[in-house]
């Protein structure tokens, strides 16, 4: 299902301020109004719901959309593809000005801040402003206003975080292009989302547990009983033990990947390995570091249960080099799956490869024969990651194993959908692991979101 059915939007008034100076082609323009158009889809719009109101600004500002405008998906979508660029200055200081003053004000459709009422401001620019911003932003701000920075190609990154509302690293977005501010789409539709609990509700027919999604909600089954094909009732077990897995861990200890992401990091793996049966006859766990050389941080079988391992993914130092890809993988081929490092014959082998960067050197050959050795890869990236790269590593069918986003706190999302594709392939008794797993994750995937 799209976005926009799973999607209850908190009621909000969100208004886009478009910087259209002369430096934007009318080809990135039309990116911009892509982008646009796709945050708008996703969204729950309506006059008592998510009103949108969009600004478009060059020296001058013009109105292209009040929050009081028509406010069916259908005429917000028209009003977008009808925006013509305005091609002048880069007044951006007074585009907020009029937002403050008139695009939430009363009159023009703006709602007055009741209490579970947004106010947001996505501006979008990639210039230095000829005027200040720092004062208008701070009053905007002051008057309730939420305000997301989006940075294209040559932007002062200095104004971006003038404009931009706290916490700045959720606030302040900066891409290379315009070809690239897609990448930002899943953010904002994800941004504007509000969970609406159904298992909390009761509004759910599952038979033992239910999980819930934002909007809708899965059912699963306690330890020792697998679903039913009916989605809804359990089955008990005979006794399945989790099956036998040999799963290395390859991540990117590249110097773009902050401090404070690799941490993140740290946690994704963690939780996949929560999700595990770990002894000898059943999962063991590798990990294996690289960025401009690769370390390997403990080999397969080298700890026997999941205290252990999580400890060493704690301890794990950060690199904070390059980005050898590549390299990676061959040591991932050659080493690590090898029974020297623990890897058990007749044992299914997977692999699965963090990334946030384009790779410095050549990953084809590596990554067709870590396929060809029959292991499994998944190939998970965010932010810069390169597509054609994830693709590239992921084993086929390709859209099942790899993973994509454009912001390191979505990656336990990733992890979430990672334990199930790995365990896909099992019985599902022995699978059952994931389910104690399951509600703990759910509440870190909802903490994520408020």
């Amino acid at each position: 299902p799209s976005p926009g059915t799973l999607c209850r939007t908190k009621p909000t008034d969100l208004v886009f301020i478009i910087d259209s100076s002369r430096s934007v082609r009318p080809h990135e323009f039309d990116k911009i109004k892509v982008f646009v158009s796709r945050v708008i889809e996703a969204l729950d719009v309506g006059p008592n719901a998510t009103r949108v109101g969009i600004i478009n600004y060059a020296s001058a500002v013009r109105s292209e959309l009040g929050l009081q405008g028509p406010q069916s998906k259908a005429a917000l979508l028209q009003a977008v593809r009808s925006i013509q660029p305005l091609s002048t200055g880069t007044m951006t200081g007074l585009a907020i000005q009029f937002a403050i003053s008139r695009a939430f004000s009363a009159a023009e459709g703006g709602r007055a801040g009741a209490p579970n009422f947004r106010k947001v401001a996505i501006v979008v620019t990639d210039g230095r402003p000829q005027d200040g911003v720092q004062d208008v932003s701070a009053r905007a701000r002051a008057a309730g206003i939420e305000i997301f920075a989006i940075g294209v190609g040559r932007v002062d990154m200095g104004t971006l975080r003038q404009m931009a509302s706290e916490p700045l690293d959720e606030h302040v977005d900066y891409v290379e292009s315009y070809s690239a501010i897609e990448k930002l789409t899943h953010k904002f539709q994800e941004a504007f989302c509000v969970v609406s609990d159904l298992c909390a509700t009761g509004d759910h027919d599952c038979e033992q547990l239910c999980v819930s999604t934002p909007g809708a909600y899965r059912c699963a089954c306690r330890d020792g009983f697998s679903l039913n094909s009916d989605g809804k009732t359990c089955t008990a077990c005979n006794g399945g033990l989790g099956s036998a897995l040999d799963l290395v861990f390859l991540i990117d200890g590249s110097k773009s990947v902050r401090p404070e992401n690799f941490e993140l990091v740290k946690k994704f793996i963690n939780q996949i390995v929560d999700s595990l049966e770990v002894s000898d006859k059943q999962a063991q766990v590798g990990l294996v570091q690289y960025s401009s050389s690769v370390r390997q941080e403990f080999p397969l079988g080298q700890f026997k249960n999941k205290k252990d391992i999580k400890a060493a993914v704690k301890k794990m130092s950060y690199m904070e080099k390059g980005t050898m890809t590549g390299q990676a993988l061959k040591y991932l081929v050659d080493s690590s799956f090898s029974a020297i490092n623990g890897a058990r014959p007749g044992v299914p082998k997977v692999g699965i490869v963090f990334t946030d960067g384009r790779s410095q050197d050549y990953i084809s050959d590596a990554a067709k024969k870590a396929k060809d050795s029959g292991f499994r890869m998944f190939a998970v990236g965010v932010g810069n990651a390169v597509e054609d790269e994830l693709r590239e590593i992921a084993s086929e069918p390709v859209a099942e194993h790899y993973f994509y986003t454009a912001d390191f706190r979505t990656i336990s999302k990733i992890g979430k959908k990672l334990q199930i594709k790995i365990c896909a392939e099992e019985d599902p008794c022995e699978c059952k692991s994931i389910v104690k797993f399951q509600t703990k994750v759910e509440d870190l995937i909802n903490s994520l979101q408020q």
